[in-house]
C-alpha cells in the first residue's frame, strides 16, 4: 500500500502532509508543467487543505503549476466559489499563490476538447457484456495534453454509475467531451443504480472509462481521498496512478461508506445539504437510499434551496420526465436521440421498476420532492410533491423501528440492505 488510511480514526495534519511530500518527491515533478484535477463544490473534501500542501511544495520548482475543476457536466463555478472550493482569498492570487490558476473545465465550448482516438463498437461490446455496440470517439479536455504531468486529486465515494468514484472518473466524464459522458451513464442506467453503486472493484462502466484513460498520451497520477466517516476529514490518503491509488481507497470508502440495515424501511426522508443546488446533483439523495427502501416505500427528497431540476439540462429533462429505464428501452425509437447522459439521470432518480404497453410503468418506489419546485412542475415530471414547509422533522427522528429514516446529510453514504 503506497499511502496510509483508518477505519476507526481520522489523519492528522503531519500523516497528510508527509503522505502529499511523500507521493510529490516520488513523482519526480521539479522542471515539469503539472496541472491538478480536482472536484468541483458537489464532492465533500479538504480541497482546501490539499490545494495549499500541494502549491507549498511544488509552486516555484514546477514551471507551471495549475488547477482544473472537473464540472462533468455541472455549472461553471464563480470566482468567489472557485476561492471557497480552494480556501484562497482575492488578496492571496496576487501574493501566496502568483502564477497559479484554477481553470473551470468549460465543456459547453466545442473548442475546450482534443480528440484523442476511438473506441471501437466490437471493443466497447466486450467490456460492456454485450450491453451496447456502438463505437465511441474519445475526446477530453485539450489542456490535458498541454501538461506534463496531470494529477487527480480528489475523494472516493460509492457512485451510482461506475461503483465507486474516483480515479480516471475525474477525466472521464469530469473533464471529457459529450460522447464518452453520454455512452458511460447511459451504460450504468442499462446495469441500473440500484446494481452497480457501491460495487468495488472493476465495473463494465469503471473498464470503459479505464480503456478511454489509456489515450492519454501524458503521465497520469493520483492522490486518492477517503474521507472519515459524518466528517469533512481525512481517513486515508493513496497515491500511486489513478488505477492503483483508487482501489486502495475504495477497499476503505466500502468500510466507511456503506451503512448496512438489517431491514428495508417504508420511507426515508434525505436531507440534502446545499453543495446541492439542483437535482441533477441532489439525486444523490435517492441513489443512496434506494437499495434500503422497501418495495412500494418512497423516497422524499427535501431541500427547499433547490428550484431547478437541472440548470445545464432542464430543458430536455421537462421534455422526457422522470421514468424506470424498461420506459424508454420498450420506446427507443421515441428515446433514442436524446443524450444518455440525461436519459440515465432519469432513470436514476426514478428507481428500477417496469414497464410494458398494457399495465404501464410500475417503479418499485415512489420518489417526491420537497424543494422549492411547485407541484405542478414535479407532477409534469413524473415525480411526486410535498410542501417542504410542511414538514416535521419530529416525526421522522428516531423511527427505524417503524421503517422510517431520516438521513440529515445525504448523498455520499450509502445505505444497503445486509
Amino acid at each position: 500500500m503506497t499511502g496510509i488510511g483508518f477505519a476507526d480514526r481520522l489523519l492528522t495534519e503531519a500523516e497528510i502532509a508527509d503522505t502529499v511530500r511523500a507521493a510529490l518527491d516520488d513523482w519526480q515533478l521539479h522542471g515539469r508543467r503539472v496541472l491538478v484535477i480536482i472536484p468541483d463544490g458537489t464532492r465533500t473534501a479538504p480541497i482546501p487543505h490539499m490545494f495549499r500542501l500541494i502549491c507549498e511544495h511544488l509552486r516555484g520548482k514546477t514551471t507551471a503549476l495549475d488547477f482544473l475543476i472537473a464540472l462533468g457536466t455541472h455549472r461553471s463555478m464563480t470566482a468567489d466559489q472557485i476561492n471557497g472550493l480552494v480556501g484562497v482569498t482575492a488578496d492571496e492570487w496576487a501574493t501566496t499563490f502568483a502564477g497559479v490558476h484554477v481553470f473551470n473545465h468549460e465543456w459547453d465550448k466545442p473548442d475546450t476538447f482534443v480528440t484523442l482516438g476511438t473506441i471501437s463498437a466490437d471493443e466497447v461490446t466486450t467490456i460492456s457484456d454485450g450491453k451496447l455496440h456502438q463505437a465511441v470517439e474519445v475526446r477530453i479536455n485539450r489542456l490535458a495534453t498541454e501538461y506534463d504531468c496531470l494529477i487527480v486529486c480528489g475523494p472516493v465515494f460509492p457512485h451510482e454509475v461506475v461503483g465507486f468514484s474516483g480515479g480516471n472518473k475525474y477525466f472521464f466524464p469530469g473533464i471529457s467531451g459529450p460522447e464518452l459522458i453520454d455512452l458511460s451513464h447511459w451504460l450504468g442506467a442499462l446495469l441500473t443504480s440500484y446494481a452497480i453503486i457501491g460495487t468495488p472493484g472493476v465495473t463494465p462502466v469503471r473498464a470503459l472509462i479505464n480503456r478511454a484513460a489509456t489515450f492519454i498520451p501524458t503521465e497520469k497520477r493520483c492522490l486518492a481521498l477517503t474521507i472519515g466517516h459524518g466528517s469533512v476529514q481525512l481517513a486515508g490518503i493513496y497515491y500511486g496512478t489513478p488505477e492503483t491509488a483508487w482501489a486502495e481507497a475504495v477497499t476503505l470508502s466500502a468500510r466507511l461508506h456503506v451503512e448496512y440495515v438489517d431491514r428495508p424501511y417504508r420511507r426515508v426522508l434525505s436531507v440534502m445539504p446545499l453543495m446541492y443546488d439542483d437535482i441533477w446533483t441532489a439525486a444523490k439523495g435517492m441513489y443512496k437510499l434506494e437499495p434500503a427502501v422497501a418495495d412500494g416505500g418512497e423516497v422524499v427528497i427535501y431541500a427547499p434551496h433547490i428550484t431547478e431540476f437541472s440548470y445545464t439540462h432542464g430543458k430536455l429533462i421537462a421534455e422526457i420526465g422522470y421514468h424506470v429505464r424498461d420506459y424508454f428501452l420498450k420506446q427507443w425509437e421515441r428515446f433514442k436521440h436524446y443524450p444518455g447522459g440525461v436519459l440515465a439521470h432519469s432513470t436514476h432518480l426514478r428507481g428500477i421498476g417496469s414497464y410494458d404497453a398494457i399495465n404501464g410503468e410500475q417503479p418499485r418506489i415512489q420518489v417526491t420532492l420537497a424543494t422549492g419546485i411547485s407541484a405542478e412542475r414535479c407532477t409534469a415530471h413524473n415525480l411526486g410533491y410535498l410542501d417542504p414547509t410542511a414538514i416535521n422533522f419530529h416525526e421522522w427522528t428516531q423511527r427505524e423501528a417503524d421503517g422510517i429514516l431520516l438521513v440529515p446529510k445525504a448523498g455520499e453514504l450509502l445505505y444497503r440492505l445486509k
